[in-house]
């Protein structure tokens, strides 16, 4: 049987030392060193080249993005490990990458090593790309890509491109310029929280757009778009999309 050889980056003992007996109750898996800090964390990257890192966001001397930008092509798969920093996952949301949150969930963690097959190599390179670009701004604009997870693909959308998302139950379709859609496999509240409020704005349980795309309102309570998509707005909205659109009022 082939080993994924890992290597842990964390630097609070409990932590570390749940991670160890996680890694160690996956037949798949093969511990191959522990790091505890940034400096550390290169050396050992650099020494053992591993297949999966199990990497902690925040460290006493740095984070997981001070890591990440001091390596040119990251080859191996990254599964991060938070207590939760709004911004942190949000960037890694961006790129579509995993995460775990403290404390962690044992049958978490195997369905993250689960989805370790299904990844390709290439794929995995752009979704770390996409995480270095957000991770080092801290900020976001139209021109930023986004890493979305379809039914059977990872795909790259520029932002700019999205003219607006509806929801589906669990899934959310995602219209782009050119009568193009995507079938993303998360809900819509998903893109909601994601999505820079500044372009983006929710006008309907089940809708949101682009406001670089609106081309004018209709007082009976729908958007069209320059795709000449109708979009509604719900009453209880309205006037909060008026709000935002004061130049069409």
């Amino acid at each position: 049987m082939l080993h994924i050889k890992t290597v842990i980056i964390e630097d609070e003992p409990a932590i570390r030392k749940e991670l160890e007996w996680l890694v160690s109750q996956e037949k798949t898996l093969k511990l191959e060193a522990i790091a505890t800090s940034v400096a550390n964390a290169l050396q050992i990257i650099k020494n053992t080249k591993p297949d999966l890192v199990l990497m902690d966001i925040q460290l006493a001397d740095g984070t997981a993005f001070d890591i990440l930008s001091q390596l040119e092509e990251p080859d191996f798969h990254i599964i991060f490990i938070t207590a939760f920093n709004h911004f942190a996952i949000k960037a890694i949301k961006y790129g579509a990458l995993d995460y775990l949150l403290k404390p962690i969930d044992n049958e978490e963690f195997s369905l993250a090593i689960q989805k370790l097959n299904k990844i390709e190599q290439s794929d995995y390179r752009h979704q770390i790309n996409v995480l270095k670009e957000y991770g080092s701004t801290k900020s976001v604009d139209m021109n930023s890509n986004i890493c979305i997870t379809s039914l059977d693909c990872l795909q790259m959308i520029r932002l700019n491109e999205i003219v607006y998302l509806s929801g589906d139950g669990s899934y959310t379709q995602i219209h782009l310029e050119n009568n193009k859609k995507v079938t993303a496999s998360k809900p819509l509240k998903y893109y909601e929280e994601l999505l820079p409020d500044d372009y983006f704005i929710r006008t309907h349980q089940s809708y949101i757009v682009n406001k670089n795309f609106i081309d004018k309102y209709m007082r009976i309570g729908v958007l069209v778009m320059k795709d000449l998509s109708e979009i509604p707005v719900a009453t209880r909205r309205k006037d909060f999309i008026l709000e935002q659109l004061s130049p069409l009022k």
